[in-house]
């Protein structure tokens, strides 16, 4: 008796951001961007110059906490060489955070729109496709998209660091 793997269906692309239930099926492409796996981006990075950005959201501190207790968010181990640009992958942000993500990657891109960017978060994670496509409409020009994330990273056997996020000022 033989038995038939179930087919997962196909997750299209939306016209507009992901705005909720973030952990869940991505889609295969991200129209204007680049899709990479472990081993294509392991093999750029190790080719050429090219800022990797993490968009894992860091947990806020517990409301319920009290104000003399120390907190420590939870530790977030990167592909080495990140940079960790916290909560800019939600479908609508600030106007406090969009302004943090266009000067983060101003800075980061060093004022060039050409510049290669390589976004990632976790496996089957909208925030990392939300940021690449929003870098596209900021108008970058060479965006790579990682959907795998860090489980995919971790399980190709790549290195990681321990890495914190670059504060909203």
């Amino acid at each position: 008796m033989s038995f038939a793997l179930p087919a997962f269906a196909e997750v299209p692309e939306p016209a507009g951001y992901r705005e909720d239930n973030y952990r869940a099926d991505v889609p295969a492409t991200l129209k204007g961007a680049t899709v990479l796996d472990a081993k294509q981006l392991h093999a750029l990075m190790a080719q050429e110059a090219v800022a990797v950005i993490d968009v894992l959201p860091q947990p806020p501190r517990p409301a319920e906490l009290p104000a003399t207790t120390l907190w420590h968010p939870p530790a977030r181990h990167d592909i080495p060489g990140s940079i960790w640009l916290a909560n800019v992958g939600f479908g609508g942000l600030s106007a406090e955070m969009d302004a943090y993500f266009k000067q983060a990657l101003d800075g980061i891109s060093f004022g060039r729109k050409d510049r290669k960017l390589v976004f990632y978060c976790e496996a089957k994670c909208w925030m990392s496709w939300n940021a690449a496509k929003r870098a596209l409409e900021y108008g970058y020009t060479s965006v790579y998209w990682f959907p795998g994330g860090m489980q995919d990273w971790t399980a190709a056997g790549y290195p990681t660091l321990l890495n914190a996020p670059i504060p909203v000022k």
